[in-house]
């Protein structure tokens, strides 16, 4: 049994790593039915100056949300098979940092996460995430390859 661990949170972003995360994390949770599982998904908010129109940006920001809804509903989907208490939550702000916060506020015992996350205009993590999060973390902080 896993007694030191409570609460896991995952922080993820749809790469495969964070797939990966997800999987060794509710095998680390099946150990214990005590142990609440937490899926992160942090949506990183566009740059309004990149769009010279406010409806772009909207639009924009709109389908950002709608896509994380969809990953939250189908890691929702995912995480219910566990008998653990467990929950998917999107949030908005800077990747690093609402990892960290969200970790220290919900008093989490252990962060899971992949080594990089997606690249391009679908991150949801930048490259250096889980560097700092490995910093800054007052927990342990597991990173998969």
């Amino acid at each position: 049994m896993l007694t030191d661990y409570s609460r896991i949170v995952v922080a993820y972003d749809h790469s495969e790593l964070s797939k990966k995360a997800l999987k060794i994390a509710m095998n680390l949770a099946k150990q214990d039915k005590q142990i609440e599982l937490i899926v992160l998904m942090v949506l990183q908010p566009a740059r309004p100056m990149v769009y010279s129109y406010g409806y772009a940006f909207d639009s924009y920001q709109e389908s950002q949300r709608e896509e994380a809804n969809a990953v939250r509903t189908e890691v929702e989907h995912e995480i219910k098979s566990l008998p653990n208490k467990t929950k998917a939550v999107v949030i908005e702000g800077g990747p690093g940092n609402m990892i960290v916060q969200y970790v220290k506020q919900n008093d989490a015992d252990l962060v899971v996460m992949g080594s990089r996350g997606l690249s391009g205009l679908k991150e949801l993590f930048l490259g250096s995430v889980s560097h700092y999060v490995v910093q800054k973390a007052h927990c342990p902080v597991f990173i998969v390859k």
